[in-house]
């Protein structure tokens, strides 16, 4: 095992709480640091005489690999298997004799990465699980995924489930995070303004920018193109995350109208990702990986100015550092517009070593270098104004009231 890093205080409150619990929710908020939660808990179980095995679930493949390199660097003891469909480094298999005979054969501790698409291989595996960690749980409620999950509440020796949003059911005929024979009670809820405070994260601001509903005759791209240029410049803001329609809406900026062109014009960048195109920078098609290398380089340069637009792919769970701001151009549920907020209000990483050499205080907003994540709605429709009212009372659930934003399934 490697060295580790020093727990904050929350995080070591949720700690406690896995050690004291063998099943339960813990609800941190977006940027709190959930992972090193589990991993800590991981090396603490791998610290045991006999073999131990974990299982870690993530909503997408992307998210399976990222966890699975964060775990690598502290937990070097145990064997790896990722079950998922998707390209890795690791010994990887979606057959569940496969993953059954590797279980039984491999002696020590044993780590399994793998997604909700594909946990219910593991289940026809017929494997023992000692620990099981659902990433993103509100992901597991889906008819799709919930057998599994249920299966595993039931089977594992500790379970537990980790969410910033958690999806609550007011029918028996649907689940919900709040059936506590399976999802266990909440056992550590950190409020997000106690993050702020902290100096772990910063607060949203929220800006609503009005412009003129679309008038007859006129294309809906052009108009997009204008009004985000004009909510970038309006903004003075670099690192821009920018949540689009569709993929089709993506497309036309890109090739029916000169929105990259006025980017480039202003000494930015523009990358974009969706899985029906792929990923592409600067015009040229890249392999996801170099995306995502592309896009953690740029957001810690601070002399780079890039858009990044995407549809769904990056809302939830992906760590990138440096975005300043993000434009909402749909509406969302309440799970997705806080997911999506998560991604602007992760500390600069010059505020973060400030605070670490306590040159700064924590808290103190007016010292940082970015003293809040900027989320932009440019309203000249309806989806506009109900978008904006929708972002207006998650940041006010999360970061004023200090409570989680939980969406409710309700037929």
């Amino acid at each position: 095992m490697k060295s580790v890093i020093q727990l904050r205080p929350h995080q070591q409150r949720a700690l406690d709480a896995l050690v004291k619990y063998l099943k339960g929710q813990v609800i941190i908020p977006t940027g709190g640091g959930k992972t090193n939660v589990a991993i800590f808990d991981a090396i603490r179980e791998f610290l045991s005489e006999t073999s131990k095995t974990i299982v870690v679930v993530a909503p997408r493949i992307l998210l399976a690999e990222q966890l699975s390199a964060e775990f690598l660097e502290f937990i070097t003891t145990a064997a790896v298997l990722h079950v998922h469909s998707g390209e890795t480094h690791h010994q990887s298999t979606t057959r569940p004799n496969q993953i059954h005979n590797w279980v039984d054969q491999t002696k020590g501790h044993k780590l399994i990465f793998t997604t909700y698409n594909s946990l219910q291989r593991l289940q026809q595996a017929d494997i023992h699980v000692d620990t099981i960690y659902f990433d993103e749980a509100h992901n597991s409620v889906q008819r799709h995924f919930f057998p599994a999950t249920e299966h595993f509440a039931a089977s594992a020796d500790r379970c537990y489930f980790f969410t910033a949003t958690p999806k609550h059911s007011a029918t028996i005929s649907k689940p919900g995070m709040n059936d506590a024979a399976v999802y266990g009670n909440v056992i550590c809820n950190v409020p997000a303004p106690e993050l702020v405070k902290g100096g772990f994260i910063v607060p949203p601001k929220v800006v609503v920018q009005q412009f003129e509903m679309l008038g007859k005759g006129q294309i809906v791209a052009d108009v997009d193109c204008e009004n985000l240029i004009q909510t970038i410049d309006a903004q003075d803001v670099s690192k821009v995350l920018i949540c689009s329609k569709a993929t089709k809406q993506i497309q036309s900026l890109v090739s029916q109208t000169d929105f990259c062109k006025q980017l480039q014009d202003r000494g930015f960048s523009w990358m974009y990702i969706t899985s029906k195109t792929g990923a592409v920078i600067d015009g040229q098609k890249v392999n996801r990986e170099v995306f995502f290398d592309t896009l953690s380089a740029w957001g810690k340069d601070n002399d780079k100015k890039f858009v990044v637009l995407h549809h769904s792919i990056l809302s939830e769970g992906i760590n990138v550092s440096g975005l300043e701001a993000v434009l909402f151009m749909r509406s969302m549920d309440y799970i997705g517009i806080s997911q999506t907020i998560g991604r602007v209000i992760r500390l600069h990483k010059d505020d973060a070593a400030a605070l670490q050499s306590g040159r700064i205080a924590p808290g103190a907003l007016g010292d940082y270098t970015k003293a809040f994540g900027l989320v932009c709605i440019p309203v000249y429709s309806t989806v506009g104004v109900s978008t904006a009212k929708k972002v207006q009372a998650v940041v006010d659930t999360v970061f004023n009231q200090g409570q989680p934003a939980i969406s409710v399934v309700k037929r």
